[in-house]
């Protein structure tokens, strides 16, 4: 099952599941394709749309996908770096109106040089993507969020 997130944002993201519906029906018509659309209005007859997730499904959506598909919000591809998954992130562009600024595309940079991602950018093909995935073997997701507590205690204590 691919499992594809467009997480919270109130801008519609239209053009990653029109790429994901044009490769379920060219490349992968066999793989069951669930998605959390959120504010994004799109039909599909080929994929499983939902608008929303409680905390939860979303939970046992990401164990049970063998692939994730999301847009590059921190909380949707760390979510599935925890999880040991193989995450393509397709970052939302503002001159699209997918997104209020182009933060996204740093954030699938560091994520990709670090080798924890695969990126679907503008113009990339997902068919081509998904080949790289197959074979794709992230390096380990390690958290620094012990550190910057441990530095935020620091400069507490010493104010």
């Amino acid at each position: 099952m691919i499992f594809v997130t467009l997480g919270t944002h109130e801008l519609p993201f239209t053009r990653l599941l029109q790429e994901v519906e044009r490769c379920k029906r060219t490349v992968i018509p066999d793989e069951e394709i669930i998605v959390q659309a959120g504010h994004t209005a799109y039909h599909s007859n080929d994929m499983h749309m939902h608008r929303f997730f409680q905390f939860e499904e979303m939970e046992v959506l990401y164990e049970q996908a063998d692939l994730l598909i999301t847009h590059a919000g921190t909380g949707s591809v760390i979510s599935g770096l925890r999880k040991n998954k193989v995450v393509i992130a397709a970052p939302r562009l503002s001159k699209f109106g997918e997104h209020n600024d182009d933060h996204q595309l740093q954030l699938v940079d560091v994520f990709e040089a670090a080798g924890h991602i695969l990126a679907l950018r503008e113009g990339d093909r997902l068919e081509n993507v998904l080949e790289q995935a197959y074979q794709f073997q992230p390096t380990v997701f390690h958290s620094g969020r012990e550190k910057m507590f441990g530095l935020l205690h620091e400069f507490i204590n010493e104010a």
